[in-house]
C-alpha cells in the first residue's frame, strides 16, 4: 500500500482521478435537478429492448418519451429473469424469440437520446460481463447512454463496473430494499451515481392493486444514508399510485404497466394513452 493510498483510506476520500477518465456531468442527476427546480418528480419508464420485435421496438421507446417519460430504462432481455414478474418475463421471451441481441440495444439508446429522454439500461450482470465490461461501457457511452441499473450486482462486487463507468462517465444505479440495513444503504449511497433505485417491496416486479407503506420510510432512510436522489419502483401501475409516491420520491419507476399496454395493443395507441396518464399523475404529484 502506498503512502497516498493509505492517506486516502484513512481520510475516507476518493483517490485522484486517473488520467483518461471522463469528468462529464451525470445526465441523470442533471435531469433530476431540472425537474426538482419545477417541483416535479421524474417519470422513469421501463421497456425491454426487442419487444415486441426488434423491427418495432424503437417506436415503443419514442412513444414513451413523446408521452412524458423523462428517463427510459431499456431492459436487456434475459432467459432467466428471476427478479421480474410474469408480464416482463413474457415480453422478454417474445424479444428473445424475435432475435434481439445485445449489440442492437445501443440503437435504442440513441433513439431515446435523440427523442429527448435520458437513456438508461437495466439488465442482469451476466449479459454485460460476457459482452465485455469495458466494451459495453464504451459502446453505451458512444451511443449517448447515461447509466446502468444493475439488478443483481451489489457495490461490493462491482469493482470492474465502477472503474469502467468512471472511465466513460456513466451513472451507476444500485438497488436498495426495505430489508437493507443502514450500513448496506450507506454502501449503496456511497457507490451510486445518478440515483438509488428503491424497491417498494421485496419480491419480483409487477403491477399491484395496492402499495404497502414501506417505500416512504425506505426513501427517508436512503437519504439519511447519504443518497442524493432516490427513485421508487416495483408495483406502480396507475396515475394515482404514481402521484402517491411522487410526493416524496425523486422519481417514480414504472415497468409492467407499460409493457402490459403493448401486450394488449401492439400498435402503441394504448401505450401512448397509459404513458401520458401516468406522466400527468406523476408530474402533478406535488401540486
Amino acid at each position: 500500500m502506498t503512502e497516498q493510498t493509505a492517506t486516502n483510506e484513512t481520510l475516507g476520500t476518493t483517490p485522484p482521478q486517473p488520467k483518461g477518465f471522463a469528468s462529464k456531468p451525470s445526465q441523470t442527476e442533471t435531469r433530476l435537478a431540472e425537474l426538482k427546480a419545477e417541483n416535479k418528480p421524474a417519470f422513469v419508464g421501463y421497456m425491454p429492448y426487442g419487444f415486441p420485435t426488434p423491427d418495432t421496438t424503437l417506436d415503443a421507446f419514442r412513444t414513451l418519451v413523446d408521452n412524458g417519460v423523462d428517463m427510459v430504462e431499456i431492459g436487456l432481455p434475459y432467459s432467466d429473469p428471476v427478479m421480474d414478474g410474469p408480464v416482463i418475463q413474457q415480453a422478454c421471451s417474445m424479444a428473445i424469440r424475435s432475435g434481439e441481441h445485445l449489440a442492437g440495444v445501443f440503437d435504442a439508446v440513441e433513439t431515446v437520446a435523440k427523442a429527448g429522454g435520458v437513456p438508461l439500461i437495466m439488465g442482469y450482470w451476466n449479459l454485460i460481463f460476457h459482452y465485455g465490461v469495458l466494451k459495453f461501457a464504451r459502446d453505451f457511452a458512444n451511443a449517448g447512454g447515461a447509466g446502468l441499473v444493475t439488478a443483481d450486482l451489489i457495490p461490493d462486487e462491482a469493482g470492474e463496473w465502477i472503474e469502467a463507468s468512471d472511465r466513460y462517465g456513466l451513472d451507476r444505479i444500485f438497488l436498495a430494499s426495505p430489508e437493507s440495513t443502514d450500513e448496506r444503504l450507506r454502501i449503496v449511497a456511497r457507490n451510486t451515481r445518478g440515483f438509488v433505485y428503491a424497491s417498494a417491496r421485496m419480491g419480483v416486479t409487477g403491477e399491484r392493486s395496492e402499495l404497502d407503506q414501506t417505500p416512504e420510510r425506505l426513501v427517508e432512510r436512503t437519504r439519511q444514508a447519504g443518497a442524493k436522489n432516490v427513485c421508487v419502483g416495483i408495483g406502480v401501475s396507475t396515475p394515482e399510485q404514481g402521484a402517491e409516491i411522487g410526493k416524496y420520491a425523486d422519481g417514480v419507476i414504472v415497468g409492467s404497466a407499460l409493457v402490459h399496454a403493448v401486450l394488449d395493443d401492439p400498435s402503441y395507441t394504448k401505450l401512448a394513452s397509459v404513458t401520458s396518464g401516468l406522466a400527468e399523475g406523476i408530474h402533478g404529484a406535488r401540486r
